[in-house]
């Protein structure tokens, strides 16, 4: 089932990444925090509803064991969502989406994981795709030209600083889930998301508070994209857990994946045209998929 879930997580994560562009202002700078008011309602909620649906056992002591890996979770998607304002300025995707490959690296050389030579051939096709599909993102990218030429050098630093951080420390996040998951088994599937979600339901209240005291409008009528993407967040962090789980390794460039699907979703639900070498790399992708899916099959 690690491998629905993997597909389900990116698929979901895709469609997230389509609500955050469309929800993200760049001329608000508060937008980022606004997000994470969204996504930590959210997830708060869907948390509280989980605990007493599936009667889940946990306690504050798994908040506290899982806190290290939800802070690297919820700092990188803040250095994200701060990354998006200037999302045409840099080479955003192919460096983010490179914490995929450092992390099977990671687990590999930990852990020394069973891969077989099928899953290694879907694996550098999922990646190679991704860093592809990166790499043509940022060329048919528009460059926004500022008359300020220092306020430009600034801000061009920041748009390949922030993929970068967000490289690094989502990396760390995703190993430390691939250990606590998968290879220890330090803490239950329920009882990570549970936490992760309460913790980003925290870190919401706190921006909220933040915002109200700036005397920022906030509301879901104006900011519904935010929300939009929060749920398919959400949802996605939910299959997450269990795909992590079942198996990091081959997990983790599944669910890298979902870059993919946002470039395959933008295109449908906001008219973009599909270039023909996005065509080639999304089907690339999908194949490594398939790959991936076909070992699985063959390993159960």
């Amino acid at each position: 089932m690690w491998f629905l879930f993997a597909v389900l997580t990116a698929l979901l994560w895709g469609a997230a990444d389509l609500f955050y562009k469309k929800g993200t202002v760049a001329e608000d700078k508060y937008s980022p925090m606004k997000i994470v008011v969204a996504v930590g309602v959210v997830m708060g909620i869907h948390a509280i509803i989980y605990i007493f649906v599936e009667s889940v056992s946990f306690t504050f002591l798994d908040i506290v064991k899982y806190l290290p890996i939800s802070a690297m979770y919820i700092i990188s998607m803040w250095i994200g969502y701060k990354g998006l304002r200037y999302l045409d300025l840099s080479i955003s995707s192919p460096v983010q989406n490179a914490s995929g490959a450092l992390v099977v690296l990671l687990l590999l050389i930990f852990f020394q994981s069973h891969v077989t030579v099928l899953d290694i051939i879907g694996i550098v096709i999922i990646f190679a795709g991704i860093f592809g599909m990166g790499i043509i993102e940022k060329k048919q990218g528009d460059y926004v030209p500022l008359v300020d030429s220092d306020k430009k050098y600034q801000v061009s630093v920041l748009a390949i600083l922030f993929p970068i951080l967000y490289c690094i420390i989502d990396a760390l996040g995703t190993f430390g889930d691939g250990v606590v998951l998968d290879e220890l088994a330090l803490i239950s599937e329920d009882a990570a998301l549970v936490a992760y979600e309460l913790t980003f339901l925290a870190c919401a209240i706190v921006c909220l508070i933040y915002l109200l005291v700036k005397k920022q409008k906030f509301s879901f009528k104006e900011d519904k994209d935010k929300f939009i993407a929060a749920i398919f967040e959400t949802g996605g962090q939910f299959f997450y857990v269990f795909a992590m789980a079942g198996n990091a390794v081959i997990a983790v460039p599944l669910i890298g994946a979902y870059c993919i699907f946002s470039v395959i979703l933008s295109r449908i639900f906001l008219k973009e045209k599909l270039t023909k070498w996005q065509l080639v790399v999304a089907i690339t992708v999908i194949l490594g998929i398939i790959l991936l899916g076909i070992s699985e099959g063959l390993q159960s």
